[in-house]
């Protein structure tokens, strides 16, 4: 870790540090470390459709949904996507996806996101 000026908590990334990792602990302990679940929101560009998932890969599985590879969007694909929340536990990101897909749960979320969707 590098301090920057007066700021000495300001974490400066070397650019070989993932490597440094790697070889200090292991890449599946990096990858460990790295691990998130995320909830996320997927809004369908041509029908009046909003879907709720989890993944540990958001880029791998917005590609999916976008190339209707989940059966059970492939009819209301494409996509995009308008919200994703970021949880360490898996069990603490399933609970936030099931209370997204209660009724009070989409209240919640388009109270949330209202600004976008009122525009879009």
């Amino acid at each position: 870790m590098v301090s920057v000026g007066m700021y000495p908590s300001l974490r400066v990334v070397h650019p070989n540090e993932e490597m440094y990792w790697n070889e200090m602990t292991g890449a599946s302990q990096w990858n460990k470390l790295m691990e998130f679940f995320y909830v996320y929101v997927l809004k369908s560009i041509n029908k009046d459709f909003i879907y709720v998932g989890i993944t540990t890969n958001l880029k791998k599985r917005f590609f999916e949904h976008n190339n209707k590879e989940e059966l059970s969007t492939k009819a209301y694909a494409p996509f995009d996507l308008i919200f994703y929340e970021a949880y360490r536990n898996e069990k603490d990101a399933k609970r936030r996806e099931a209370y997204f897909k209660t009724t009070k749960g989409k209240v919640t979320l388009r109270q949330m996101l209202r600004e976008y969707l009122r525009e879009n």
